[in-house]
């Protein structure tokens, strides 16, 4: 047979042998075997050397022919089985766009923020500036600046965590009032400000107490302040907070930054004064501390007592929670049980 010959049965058989495969790595080793530098269409190349002169150029161009052939055709049949792969994942994996998708859960704002936001919305409504602080304090601005020298026995009941002799962890958001108070221009008007935030004291965590909880403190300056004015502001945010029908009274009390001091109560918003589980069957509720600014405060922040006049109140919106909630457990709020938190989830 002659080399001609041979090239066109090794081209015939090779091109049927390409058709049928159907895989590209069984493909690739066929290219290998057929075009590689140690395939047949080589060998014949090389054995050129044994033909006559003139039949060299001919069997030469022949044999290229057929390699270009062949190669041709493996890069046709590469691209149908590759289509063919594609066409099989894409057929595989396939998404019905038109399905539902799934709903991921949304989170909503703590019900404590929820509580804090409406207080600071009442708040900023009657014209009171929101000023928050620092957590970490000294003891000049936390006790000090309040009226509460070192060795005073009222600071037994804030005792809270040092982190020096003079550096704590605040016990209440007083010292942005004292800070406020340094700070403000009474030229340009009274000072109305409140400051929420967390506080924190060396409590032995029970139903009703915690280390860390919030306060939101008020503070009003101005000239001719009266206990009158302190009693019709809480009226007001009482009223807003529990319902137009509450009201207010005020017992004596001690605070050293405050003087005279009192507690606060609101009509129980259950039972309306009737008595109830929620108020110890009493009518009332104590909701919060308030007082008239000591004079001594005023004097420690450069401010004219004589002059000048305040009153400062202080409520926690955590007991605020309990109580509008039903809730008998402060460490509720803090222990990130959906289960619990999930009741009081609004839209946003």
């Amino acid at each position: 047979m002659t080399l001609k010959a041979q090239l066109e049965s090794l081209r015939d058989e090779t091109f049927e042998k390409i058709q049928k495969v159907a895989d590209l790595k069984e493909l690739n080793q066929i290219r290998v075997e057929i075009l590689g530098k140690k395939g047949p269409i080589t060998e014949v190349l090389r054995g050129m050397k044994e033909l006559p002169a003139e039949e060299r150029p001919v069997v030469g161009s022949f044999a290229n022919e057929i390699r270009d052939y062949l190669a041709q055709a493996v890069e046709n049949r590469k691209e149908v089985l590759e289509q063919a792969a594609l066409d099989a994942a894409l057929e595989k994996e396939t998404l019905d766009v038109t399905l539902p998708g799934k709903q991921t859960p949304q989170g909503s704002r703590h019900i404590l923020s929820q509580v804090m936001e409406e207080i600071e919305d009442i708040f900023v409504g009657m014209g009171y500036q929101i000023v928050e602080g620092y957590e970490v304090e000294a003891d000049h601005y936390n006790f000090e600046r309040m009226n509460l020298p070192k060795d005073h026995p009222a600071r037994d009941m804030q005792d809270t965590f040092y982190i020096s002799d003079e550096i704590l962890i605040r016990t209440h958001t007083s010292p942005v009032q004292a800070r406020t108070m340094e700070k403000h221009d009474f030229s340009k008007g009274a000072l109305r400000m409140i400051s929420p935030g967390k506080v924190f004291r060396r409590d032995t965590d029970d139903a009703t107490h915690s280390h860390q909880f919030h306060q939101i403190e008020g503070l009003v300056i101005d000239k001719e302040i009266t206990m009158g004015d302190l009693k019709g502001t809480l009226e007001v945010v009482m009223k807003k907070m529990f319902g137009e029908d509450r009201n207010i009274r005020l017992r004596p009390s001690y605070f050293p930054f405050t003087e005279p001091s009192v507690e606060v109560d609101v009509s129980c918003f259950k039972c309306g004064g009737s008595g109830c589980n929620v108020c110890k069957h009493t009518g009332w509720i104590e909701i919060l501390g308030a007082g008239m600014v000591h004079p001594d405060v005023l004097q420690m922040s450069g401010i004219d007592p004589t002059e000048y006049s305040g009153f400062a109140f202080g409520l926690g919106p955590d007991r605020v929670a309990m109580l509008r909630y039903g809730v008998n457990d402060i460490r509720s709020f803090y222990q990130n049980d959906l289960r619990f938190l999930n009741q009081f989830k609004v839209k946003e």
